[in-house]
Parts: structure tokens; sequence; C-alpha cells
């Protein structure tokens, strides 16, 4: 259901700004998680399975 604004002189953008702080809440808290999970992810050790085709690739491309 959609609510009915006051139709009160200020009001309104007083709701705005209300809305505005959420939204920059909001997406602060999402920037914050994003690093959290970036930096996660970074520091996770590399599998050995993949060093080792990367130092194969490093041999073949030496090689040519």
């Amino acid at each position: 259901m959609i609510e009915q604004q006051s139709q009160h002189p200020g009001s309104g953008s007083e709701a705005n700004a209300a809305a505005l702080d959420e939204a920059r809440l909001r997406q602060q808290a999402i920037g914050v998680r994003l690093r959290q999970m970036f930096d996660e992810v970074v520091n996770e050790p590399v599998p050995d399975d993949f060093l080792d085709i990367l130092r194969r690739a490093d041999k073949s491309a030496e090689q040519d």
C-alpha cells in the first residue's frame, strides 16, 4: 500500500532528507561488506595446482 505524504510545508523535504540518509547508510554498509569480502578473497592462499600451472606456463614462455 502506498502511504500518503503529509502536505505540510517542509515535511516533504524532511522525508526526502531522511530517505537520502537511509540510502547513504545502506550504501555505506554494502561498501563495507564488499571490502571485507574482497579482503577475504585476496588473503586466501593460492591452490598448489594453480601454482603448478603458472610455473609450467612460465617455463614454457622462457623456452619460446
